[in-house]
């Protein structure tokens, strides 16, 4: 699926519904995933309708529905050439960004 032309809103409602999905499958109810995930009833159901998403939460949920998984590839480096590989080598003991002029 390309989501390069959603807003960030749209992407939000979706990956907001695909987590209720995930719970709603694994027979969860939010009070479950609450409780499992140390946040309140609340805080699910608002993440499930994409209010007020924080993302310690959406992490929380997903540790809880056994999704950890795919947000370590959430921003891995793109290393598809040599050159990337040398500006990801070098940019890990690099500390700051200078703005180039």
């Amino acid at each position: 699926m390309d989501l390069s032309l959603t807003r960030p809103d749209e992407l939000v409602r979706m990956l907001c519904g695909r987590l209720r999905q995930e719970r709603i499958t694994q027979q969860m109810t939010q009070s479950d995933v609450a409780s499992r995930a140390g946040l309140g009833v609340n805080t699910v159901s608002n993440l499930e309708s994409g209010r007020n998403v924080n993302f310690e939460s959406v992490v929380r949920v997903a540790m809880v529905l056994g999704r950890s998984k795919e947000l370590e590839t959430l921003f891995q480096p793109r290393l598809e050439s040599l050159d990337d590989l040398r500006r990801y080598e070098e940019g890990i003991s690099r500390k700051r960004i200078k703005k180039r002029k």
